[in-house]
């Protein structure tokens, strides 16, 4: 019976790594599709945040995802949380300028840098200090993604800096937004759709002055800006996969381990990177492909180097417990100690 269940978990776990990576693969090439006829990352990133707000609230409810956390104050709101909002607007706007500019397997590969910024800002934020090992690993990630970036045959200078200032707000966001969830016990998908809904209310007036004014006055000077129904279409489409996306990706973690959801996201990336090198043919060398490659497996790396730091940090804080309560003869005091301790890290 046992096996049974296990062989089941393990079949729903592959299902959903392959149906987030192909939804994951479609949303690119379709982000890249539309950026490249339709020049506005703006009006992109309002769809897409559209799209969180329109459709979460019903599909939560359908699926029984609890309700708001009630605890969250009014200052705790717009300390942490609009400041979130305001870094998943930042992040999702340059990584469409990154998309449009660059090809989607340059962006994907600068990305891959995500742990250089996490390590770098946990150090000057939480004060958090890395084993030598993770230090380590951030060698290739860095090393790889500088090779793919001297090799890069369709280089770009604002691609390379927009993608570098998303992975630094993506980054920002994954920091602040462990915090929220731990801080408030809030569902981690009603956080996605407090953050998305905030975001689009904040920066609708932006997009109505700025892109929107824009893409009137050029419809009526410019004859080749037309809004097709080819268009409206990848529109639409791009905000749905971006959605389902979000959706698969925290169901895969609310499943398996951090360790397992890093590693399936590192591969997540490989597979992005191949799926678009053969269906938009942007040209690279071996070069560039060897730094891809190196940059990918330094997140695998540094993904395990993480994984051992937090093992070998709750044997350090449970070994003392236990040495105390035996002395003192009170075993029951370690037990409950140490399933509080398990418990918190499960949580964070």
């Amino acid at each position: 019976m046992d096996s049974r269940q296990n062989n089941r978990e393990v079949i729903t776990v592959l299902f959903l790594c392959l149906l987030w990576y192909a939804v994951s693969s479609s949303s690119n090439v379709i982000g890249k599709m539309l950026l490249s006829e339709f020049p506005y990352p703006l009006t992109v990133t309002i769809v897409q945040l559209t799209s969180i707000t329109i459709y979460s609230g019903p599909f939560f409810n359908l699926w029984g995802v609890r309700k708001y956390a009630s605890n969250i104050t009014w200052n705790y709101y717009l300390r942490l949380i609009v400041p979130l909002a305001l870094g998943k607007f930042i992040a999702n706007v340059f990584s469409h300028v990154s998309i449009w500019k660059v090809p989607v397997s340059y962006a994907h590969t600068v990305k891959a840098t995500m742990p250089f910024f996490t390590v770098t800002l946990s150090r000057i934020i939480l004060k958090e200090q890395q084993t030598w090992t993770v230090y380590l690993s951030l060698v290739p990630i860095v090393g790889g993604v500088a090779i793919a970036t001297l090799t890069e045959l369709s280089f770009n200078i604002i691609g390379l800096i927009s993608a570098l200032t998303s992975t630094m707000a993506f980054s920002l966001q994954n920091i602040y937004s462990k915090k929220v969830l731990h801080d408030t016990g809030i569902h981690h998908l009603r956080l996605l759709h407090i953050l998305g809904r905030l975001a689009l209310f904040m920066f609708l007036p932006i997009w109505v002055v700025y892109d929107l004014h824009s893409l009137m006055y050029e419809s009526r000077t410019n004859p080749s800006i037309d809004i097709s129904y080819y268009i409206l279409g990848l529109l639409f489409l791009d905000g749905i996969l971006n959605w389902f996306q979000n959706i698969i990706a925290f169901s895969v973690l609310s499943i398996v381990t951090p360790l397992t959801y890093a590693v399936a996201s590192a591969s997540k990336r490989i597979f992005v990177i191949g799926v678009t090198l053969l269906v938009l043919g942007n040209p690279v060398t071996w070069l560039n492909i060897f730094g891809m490659i190196m940059a990918i497996l330094g997140v695998l790396y540094y993904n395990k180097a993480k994984y051992d730091q937090r093992i070998e940090k709750q044997k350090t804080t449970i070994l003392p417990k236990y040495y105390n309560t035996t002395q003192n003869g009170n075993s029951s005091s370690f037990i409950i100690n140490g399933f509080a301790n398990r418990h918190q890290s499960f949580a964070i």
